[in-house]
């Protein structure tokens, strides 16, 4: 008799447009009403199923303190996803996610709550084929951290049996210093293994900052340039146009540097000065990330080559907004920076002698994250001064966000009889070029935690290298003098000019 093979004939491995899909598998969200839950993660679960990313029995369960049913979850999270998600609403879809959600109330520290926590994980997956695999994301302040995962362990919730598995899902930030992260990385790592822990940083699931590696390794163009012999120095921006809003509990102590600089803006200079990895596993790319990052050198004089600032009151999208000092929730007396500019240099042979400029700030002129790679100017020029003087540096930038994509400045001749060079761009933008739009972030991230893919996850040596990186800026900050002011709708305080300028060098309008 014969056999058949169990293999779809259709389904051919080296056909690339063949998804990835998750096999059976939970996510356990604690700290399910906040913002980031509703507007975030739920909407991203409702377009990775209707993509069809998800197994057909994929369990969705809340953790929160509100007196709800499962009904009513399952309407908090359809109002979500109506409101926020990325994809067209379809029925069939829905009905068939909505089957695996399930809510269980009580506090972090209530052991009934867990206990019935872990019942309902053992009922879905009778009842929905989860296989015991649950990735548990703590969309919760860092202060509940440590206290969550001890009850994941204390009620078997932490190890998986047999071949199943069991995942963590941390969100920033992730310490406020190194001794803190450390700290929490041994209370993490007490219960669940380092491979086992995604730390979230939702830049490094955009799909613009992944480019940054097709970019570089993937053209020969580029990366025989990208280095000290060619680059005059680099510029990474974080630009918000809104000011804190109700985060004043949260923000207020933690500041631009700690909220943005620590995380996002270090790991794309990881990024952008790493060398080529051996290969895309999240071993490689870590190595030659902590590489880059251990190499970060910081300025001598503190006081020159950074700034911190708040905004003021001002005017911004057409209506007058209040400064930082007057917000509701904040100390008229706090220190706490919404806007920082450091400047770096990375001690090796592809990078010494490059200044890495990074900012961030809240209330700028516009909403913007771009990396700037900033050229040399020609060593020599045939032209007169007067053929050249609306010529810049070239620059290859990439914009993060809103609208992903790479600029390319290059000098140009103007049309005409004289010889008048000027810079003119070449645009490369994800939504004209390609007909598929861009995943959310957190699309990408929830599937690759399902997946057990690490790459996009920066891992506890990257966040305790970063925050030995930014702990000196923040001890001569806290023992030096008070933030500077920068009316609302601006590009930042002077003195982050000033900073350039001593270099001869000025911050891009993006």
């Amino acid at each position: 008799m014969k056999t058949v093979s169990s293999s779809n004939p259709l389904r051919d491995p080296r056909d690339r447009r063949l998804p990835r899909i998750a096999g059976p598998s939970g996510l356990v969200i604690f700290g399910v009403t906040g913002d980031l839950s509703r507007k975030k993660l739920m909407p991203a679960v409702y377009d990775l199923a209707n993509r069809g990313l998800l197994p057909p029995g994929f369990s969705l369960v809340g953790f929160a303190r509100r007196d709800w049913e499962n009904e009513d979850f399952a309407q908090v999270v359809h109002d979500a996803v109506k409101e926020h998600a990325r994809t067209p609403f379809r029925e069939e879809v829905w009905q068939q996610l909505a089957e695996g959600f399930r809510f269980v109330p009580g506090e972090f520290s209530d052991d009934e709550a867990f206990q019935t926590l872990r019942a309902t994980i053992e009922e879905l997956d009778k009842a929905r084929g989860t296989g015991g695999n649950f990735a548990f994301y703590l969309s919760v302040p860092p202060k509940f951290f440590p206290t969550v995962v001890q009850q994941l362990k204390k009620h078997g919730l932490s190890q998986g049996q047999g071949d199943s598995w069991r995942r963590a899902v941390i969100e920033k930030p992730f310490g406020h210093d190194l001794a803190s992260a450390q700290e929490l990385n041994q209370v993490v790592h007490e219960v669940f293994r380092p491979s086992d822990v995604f730390r979230i940083d939702h830049y490094l699931g955009k799909e613009t900052v992944q480019n940054i590696l097709a970019l570089r390794f993937a053209n020969t163009m580029f990366e025989p340039i990208w280095n000290r012999s060619y680059v005059d120095h680099v510029q990474i921006t974080m630009a918000e146009d809104i000011g804190i809003g109700g985060r004043a509990g949260y923000y207020d102590g933690i500041g631009a540097a700690r909220d943005v600089i620590q995380n996002h803006l270090l790991q794309l200079l990881a990024l952008t000065a790493m060398e080529e990895p051996a290969s895309f596993e999240a071993s490689s790319l870590v190595t030659e990330k902590l590489k880059a990052l251990r190499a970060v050198k910081l300025p001598k004089d503190l006081g020159k080559h950074t700034v911190r600032a708040q905004y003021a009151r001002g005017w911004q999208g057409g209506e007058e907004v209040r400064g930082y000092l007057d917000e509701e929730g904040i100390d008229p007396h706090s220190k706490t920076d919404t806007y920082a500019a450091i400047k770096l240099e990375i001690d090796n042979r592809r990078w010494a002698g490059v200044p890495f400029y990074l900012r961030t700030g809240k209330r700028l002129g516009r909403r913007v994250t771009e990396i700037a790679v900033v050229f040399q100017r020609a060593p020599h020029s045939p032209f007169d001064a007067t053929d050249t003087q609306e010529l810049g540096q070239n620059a290859l930038v990439i914009r993060v966000q809103p609208d992903e994509g790479v600029t390319i400045r290059f000098g140009s001749k103007v049309p005409g009889t004289s010889m008048e060079i000027r810079d003119v761009t070449m645009d490369f933008q994800y939504g004209e070029s390609f007909t598929e739009s861009s995943p959310e972030a957190y699309e990408r991230l929830l599937l690759d935690v399902l997946l057990g893919e690490a790459n996009l996850f920066p891992r506890h040596e990257e966040v305790e290298q970063s925050w030995r990186i930014l702990d000196p800026i923040e001890d001569y900050w806290d023992k030096h003098g008070r933030p500077e002011q920068y009316t609302a709708g601006t590009w930042g305080p002077k003195a982050a000019d000033e900073m350039l300028a001593r270099d001869g060098r000025s911050w891009r309008r993006p």
